[in-house]
């Protein structure tokens, strides 16, 4: 087989693997291990050399330490360093040194053990940052502790690629080794950081005045891997020069720019290493030694569990989160193959072991973290005592409002949201699961509190069954349709307004029940074209009627004005319009369905129902009107005079409602 026919075998499989894995929400490392395994030299023996291959692979290595050190920042760490110095380097340190007891005990080197530990003390990054994005997990109190515990391993991956390869020494030669290497290390970062930090902005700066996208990510290249040469050349690891590019640019502007430039090249290449590390598994050596494997794959879901779970309670973490820590931190992760690919001479067969036991693992984190509350709520009785506490907390917060509006989410829209309505005098709720952002909302009198607004019992406490309308107000389409679910749920007739970040989102959202669906992207359109209209001279009138009238075909609500009897003229007449009709106690509409009373051979449409002081614009064709009710519909002023007297033709009382009832539907 040729150069080309390989990599063309070795894209379309990776395609092909790598799709299946994501439709069954598996992380697509495993299909590039797959392939690897399938491909190498232990299976279809297409890839017999792999030598030039894992060559090209460790340049998939070096830009993902490079994005590691792009996203390192001193104030970040300083931050976070309660948890990333504390439970990040409690745990890796545990882990490598009860590793390491474990091979004394079992008549191997202590060596060996420090070597394995560190492997098996890698979690996945991009697998749990991913999950906890999508569960909405990454403000509360464990997603805090689990992004720590991964920043410091992420930051713990580069002194262990300079250690793993000197414990490989005999004893004697060992420490001089360690030595050496710290030296040099120590050596080469000072240069770099110092004249680094004075030449890389002045470089980055004449590079950008180019104005060339190629010319910029040439450069990206040219840096990292200039730098990464150099730390080789001092007898280091590419990584280790990666990981202080990425340093060097974070401290400058260029920092995101040279983020989505170095993307598309590091995930090839990371792509490209894993499929290298799949070449190494040998299946026939996993089913051989099939029982150390399960063995290594417990110890390691046990061992690091426990290790997490003990140092998230010396840390004062309550015990659910300490037991989601834990669930979430216990598996192998894409660094251990890392470090496993240069800890030096381990015999053959533990590598087998330790690369089978890391790929179950890593197939087993997704449904671990899945049926983690499971485990938690069962096991945990403390943590029903919690909810239940909170849950009292927020339904104190908000037993004294009513008919207020209930905000879900209290992020930047959430806040312009609240800061609206108590200028025009209208209670609220808001809830948030930040709760750094609630303490301080609170402490300058806003009213929020802390709950997740996804879960049914935090609806219900916040007063969702005293509310005048749901504002969903959270990021995520997951999010929102379960907040709608539940709101449908216990109140079919509240409406429900909830932001879009695109058209996409507009029908799968209207369909869940929301009343109203604001797509980001339209207003931020409408608001750019009218200051651009305005400012190309046109008419302000003009340029509003035709935000109007776009606004009109969007959205339901605001289609038609209420008019007074004098206001409207000429071709106006023709524009649909709102109008409030009362039904008396005596009219023939008492007691039947919308679809009854069939208003859309009058041409016009029931936009709302007021009653009893509450305005419902989720109205179902099987609604009942009932004495006293205020029909808003929507249509011109012949349709409108001839729906009205439809639906109030045998009524006792022709008249209209008093005085203020248009007012109140308003």
């Amino acid at each position: 087989m040729n150069t080309l026919q390989l990599i063309l075998m070795l894209l379309g499989a990776s395609v092909l693997a790598v799709v299946l894995f994501r439709r069954v929400n598996l992380p697509p490392v495993l299909g590039y291990l797959l392939v690897g395994s399938l491909i190498g030299p232990h299976a279809f023996h297409f890839m017999e050399d792999s030598n030039d291959a894992e060559r090209l692979a460790e340049f998939g290595v070096v830009f993902l330490m490079f994005s590691i050190g792009l996203e390192f920042s001193l104030p970040k760490l300083k931050t976070m360093q309660r948890t990333v110095l504390g439970l990040g380097l409690s745990q890796v340190a545990l882990t490598m040194l009860v590793f390491a007891a474990v091979s004394i005990l079992s008549g191997h080197s202590w060596q060996l053990g420090l070597t394995i530990g560190g492997v098996l003390s890698m979690s996945s990054t991009a697998v749990i940052s991913k999950l906890l994005t999508d569960r909405l997990e990454l403000d509360a109190p464990h997603g805090r502790d689990i992004i720590g515990v991964l920043l410091f391993q992420d930051l713990a991956v580069v002194p262990l690629l300079i250690l793993l390869p000197s414990l490989a020494r005999p004893l004697e030669q060992m420490a001089l080794m360690m030595a050496l290497a710290l030296l040099k290390a120590v050596a080469a970062l000072s240069l770099i950081l110092f004249f680094g930090q004075r030449l890389m902005r002045r470089w980055f700066h004449f590079v950008a005045r180019a104005r060339s996208p190629e010319i910029f990510a040439l450069n990206v290249i040219l840096i990292t891997l200039f730098l990464a040469y150099l730390t080789e050349l001092a007898g280091l690891s590419l990584a280790l020069g990666a990981f202080v590019a990425g340093m060097l640019i974070s401290e400058t502007e260029y920092k995101h720019t040279v983020e989505a430039d170095i993307k598309p090249f590091r995930d090839v290449l990371m792509g490209l290493f894993f499929v290298t590390i799949g070449m190494k598994l040998n299946p026939s050596i996993m089913l051989d030694n099939w029982w150390a494997v399960l063995v290594v794959l417990f110890a390691l879901l046990l061992v690091k569990g426990f290790i997490v779970w003990l140092v998230a309670r010396r840390m004062k973490a309550t015990p659910g989160n300490a037991v989601r820590d834990a669930l979430w931190l216990c598996a192998g992760g894409e660094f251990g193959f890392v470090l496993l690919g240069e800890a030096g001479d381990i015999p053959a067969h533990v590598v087998q072991i330790l690369l089978s036991a890391l790929v179950l693992s890593m197939l087993i984190a997704p449904f671990l973290i899945q049926y983690c509350e499971r485990v938690v709520t069962r096991f945990i009785s403390s943590e029903w005592l919690l909810k239940s506490m909170q849950i009292t907390q927020v339904a104190a917060r908000s037993m004294t409002t009513e008919k207020h509006a209930l905000i879900c989410g209290f992020g930047r829209c959430g806040q312009f949201l609240a800061r609206f309505l108590a200028q025009e005098g209208v209670a609220y709720m808001a809830m948030d699961i930040d709760p750094e952002r609630v303490r301080e909302a609170a402490s300058q009198g806003e009213s929020v509190v802390f709950a997740d607004a996804t879960r049914r019992e935090s609806l219900l406490s916040a007063g969702l069954q005293r509310a005048s309308v749901v504002i969903i107000a959270v990021d995520g389409m997951r999010s929102a349709e379960k907040i709608l679910h539940h709101v449908r749920d216990c109140r079919p007739e509240l409406p429900v307004v909830t932001r879009a970040p695109d058209e996409h989102a507009l029908e799968p959202l209207s369909k869940a029940g929301a009343t109203e669906v604001v797509s980001e992207s339209l207003e931020a359109s409408l608001m750019l074209a009218t200051h651009a209209l305005a400012l190309m001279g046109l008419p302000m009138n003009r340029v509003l009627r035709r935000v109007r009238e776009m606004r009109s075909k969007r959205y339901q609500l605001l289609r038609g004005f209420f008019y007074s009897p004098g206001e409207h003229g000429g071709d106006d007449e023709l524009l649909p319009r709102l109008y409030s009709v009362w039904i008396g106690p005596g009219s023939s509409s008492v007691g039947r369905s919308l679809s009854e009373l069939n208003i859309e051979a009058d041409q016009c449409e029931v936009r709302a129902i007021q009653r009893r002081g509450i305005k419902s614009v989720a109205l179902a064709p099987d609604a009942r009107i009932e004495a006293g009710d205020i029909l808003v519909l929507l249509g011109i002023p012949a349709n409108l005079a001839a729906a009205e007297r439809s639906l109030q033709a045998t009524s006792i009382q022709t008249a209209r409602a008093p005085a203020d009832a248009e007012d109140q539907a308003k």
